[in-house]
């Protein structure tokens, strides 16, 4: 299994002061998770590119485009804002392929999610050229919602398909639900409420770090 990584989501931050939320988890944090929402593919819309390009922080930016067929001009403006790595959605993109491929051509990680209703199959065709599997275990666009169990199987499909690839979760992870993941074969935690919900961000990824020892 790769290491265990966790992505605070600053979709949970007070973005009236990211770059201050940041330097709170940043020094137990190994990616900090930022979700992009267009209000097509999903009905909020979020930050974007600009505002990305303005957070100040050594940890790399997880971005996790939630957006309805991203062009190359879209995604290209994310990895000029210091993205390190771009996910995009197999149910948001007509020929996945062909967003991993620009993504990987200008080298930083490709990832693809699915969601919580998606069928494995829909991406099996893509993991030979993605750097990570974002199973999605709430369904995309909100925080605060409930880990959904049925989304285990998939995870643990994955792992046994790809024992090496970092595989994330997203969605009600909290130290209980992670231990959930981690024991399906998860190995990256998106973690927003359940961090940045908590006055001391620290001590709480330090529990969903316990919970998987």
């Amino acid at each position: 299994m790769p290491r265990i990584k966790i992505s605070p989501s600053i979709l949970s931050a007070d973005l009236s002061r990211i770059n201050e939320e940041i330097k709170e988890v940043e020094r137990c944090a190994n990616l900090i998770h930022v979700d992009i929402m267009d209000g097509i593919f999903v009905p909020p819309a979020t930050v974007d590119s600009i505002f990305v390009k303005t957070l100040r922080t050594k940890v790399p930016l997880d971005v996790h485009l939630m957006v309805h067929e991203p062009s190359d001009s879209y995604i290209k403006d994310f990895i000029n804002a210091g993205a390190y790595s771009i996910t995009i959605h197999e149910e948001a993109c007509r020929d996945p392929a062909k967003q991993i491929n620009f993504i990987k051509q200008n080298k930083i990680k490709a990832a693809i999610s699915i969601k919580p209703k998606t069928s494995l199959d829909k991406i099996k065709s893509y993991l030979g050229i993605v750097d990570m599997v974002l199973v999605m275990t709430v369904e995309p666009g909100y925080a605060g919602q409930k880990f959904i169990d049925s989304t285990m199987p998939k995870v643990r499909e994955l792992r046994k398909l790809k024992p090496k690839l970092d595989i994330e979760v997203d969605g009600g992870i909290n130290p209980y639900t992670a231990r959930i993941a981690f024991d399906s074969g998860a190995n990256v935690f998106v973690a927003g409420t359940s961090i940045f919900g908590k006055k001391d961000r620290v001590a709480a990824i330090k529990e969903v770090l316990d919970s998987l020892r």
